[in-house]
């Protein structure tokens, strides 16, 4: 009786390698850079209605100017029509617009504020 073994499977081809055989594939990383987010001014108008202490008030409560601090910046505002009262990033900036706003309607107050590209 002649012995049938059964055959081997045959090998699976080899897929070519992109080394072409040479050895091991370096990946470089690249550096991811990241961008400071753009920066606003908020700025307080002045008109003839709302009291100076009120504008000292907010830049306190709001801005947390202290008195001294606050005082120059409203008196800023008094001369020159508008003052600075900080830079922040557009989320923050478009948030502290809004509460001031909020809290000059509720003092019954036409104060205005916006904010501008710094």
């Amino acid at each position: 009786m002649p012995e049938d073994q059964p055959k081997p499977p045959p090998s699976p081809a080899q897929p070519e390698r992109p080394d072409n055989g040479q050895g091991a594939i370096v990946l470089e990383r690249k550096v991811a850079k990241t961008v400071p987010p753009s920066m606003y001014q908020v700025i307080l108008l002045n008109d003839d209605y709302t009291p100076m202490e009120f504008v000292v008030m907010v830049l306190q409560e709001y801005f947390k100017h202290d008195l001294e601090v606050a005082t120059q910046i409203m008196l800023k505002i008094h001369h020159d029509g508008r003052g600075v009262c900080g830079v922040f990033s557009k989320d923050v900036a478009a948030t502290k617009v809004e509460l001031v706003q909020a809290a000059a309607r509720r003092g019954g107050h036409p104060l205005q504020c916006i904010m501008e590209a710094a």
